[in-house]
């Protein structure tokens, strides 16, 4: 199988774009990772995005980055995913490329979520769940879900709100320095304990921000810079109800456990991690379930500052979705854009001596989970 490299980057700031649209933000972030890749021959695009259709009345996004960037009468796709259709695309470019069908793709997301009311975008986001299931029927949400599994989690292991808290405050801090963050501005612990109740016990802190945004990256076959060691993907239940273990996310664990294993790797080898903390109570049950700390102890692993810089695996170093905010469609490429960066060495917190890095998206509430571990150069 051939060896798979990134060889381009680009990607926009994160937050509001008033004056910006869907399609223009994703051909400026495109543009960019085909001028740093110096303008390859693209053999195919694939893009993620989830809502474009619901909130811009706007489909064909493949064909669209096709046309408007003369890349000629190539295969273009768009790939749906809930929040992991980045991840998703990225998977399927990779295995395109690898299996021998291509030599460069464009893989790119994008969402343009502000601006639409609120109720319209909750609606939209809601998509992402069993909208057939009782308990989508009884009101069930995304911060309701994810608020539950922090209660329960608070039962089960004795960790507390303060908790959730050394999450959000640690990605504040990392976001401070990323200049396409959407939130820069420092917070304390007693700005996070008053704010504004979302769900019990998740605050405003604790919950990812609607956004607008987009990243792209160029894949290439062969080995220079930084490679894409494996890939995995596992899909879990669409439903609470049906959960064997409420403080279990089976989908991030198998699909960590085969990208593991194809890169002949474990997580005492990775030494950076971008992963999905669409809400705080998500980033502690995720560093879990990819094995980087036991069950019931990720609590007491952020509290001790292990997943910082000097700690087992710093975690999220460019603000996570928490700070660096969640354009939905862009969300996974956005993770694999700022692990590109750290192994080459030019990202914003630079982990030293960073060479293998892992980023793992997630869809709905665990529906869907995308693992992709990258080597630098040595």
């Amino acid at each position: 199988m051939n060896k798979v490299n990134v060889s381009g980057l680009g990607i926009t700031k994160f937050g509001t774009h008033e004056g910006e649209t869907l399609k223009s933000l994703l051909l400026d972030a495109c543009f960019q990772a085909l001028k740093e890749a110096d303008f390859p021959k693209i053999d195919a695009v694939y893009v993620g995005n989830f809502m474009s259709g619901s909130l811009g009345n706007q489909e064909i996004l493949g064909a669209i980055v096709a046309n408007d960037l003369s890349l000629g009468a190539i295969p273009t796709v768009k790939v749906e995913g809930a929040c992991a259709s980045g991840g998703i695309a990225f998977r399927q470019a990779f295995l395109m490329i690898q299996s021998g069908e291509y030599e460069h793709v464009l893989v790119a997301g994008v969402e343009k979520m502000k601006g639409a009311p609120t109720e319209v975008i909750t609606n939209a986001i809601n998509a992402a769940m069993d909208n057939d299931s009782n308990e989508k029927h009884a009101g069930l949400t995304f911060p309701g879900f994810f608020g539950t599994v922090a209660n329960r989690y608070f039962y089960e292991t004795g960790a507390s709100k303060k908790h959730l808290a050394y999450v959000a405050l640690k990605n504040r801090e990392y976001a401070i320095h990323n200049p396409i963050a959407q939130f820069t501005k420092p917070a304390t612990m007693e700005d996070y304990m008053s704010a504004r109740m979302i769900t019990e016990p998740l605050g405003l802190f604790d919950c990812s921000p609607t956004s607008d945004g987009a990243a792209a990256i160029v894949l290439s076959k062969g080995e220079n810079g930084v490679i894409v060691r494996s890939s995995g993907q596992a899909s879990g239940t669409t439903q609470m109800q049906e959960a064997s273990d409420l403080l279990s996310l089976p989908a991030v664990k198998e699909s960590a456990r085969r990208a593991y294993e194809k890169a002949g790797l474990g997580p005492e080898d990775i030494d950076v991690v971008e992963l999905h903390d669409c809400f705080s109570m998500t980033e502690i049950l995720s560093i879990e379930e990819l094995g980087f700390f036991a069950k019931g102890t990720g609590f007491e692993a952020v509290e001790q500052g292990l997943t910082k810089h000097g700690g087992v695996v710093p975690v999220n170093t460019s603000g996570g979705l928490l700070s660096k905010g969640h354009p939905i469609g862009a969300t996974g490429l956005a993770q694999i854009y700022h692990i590109v960066s750290q192994l080459r060495g030019t990202s914003c917190n630079q982990v030293e001596g960073a060479r293998i890095g892992l980023a793992q998206n997630l869809g709905g509430t665990g529906a869907y989970s995308t693992v992709h571990i990258f080597e630098g150069v040595k």
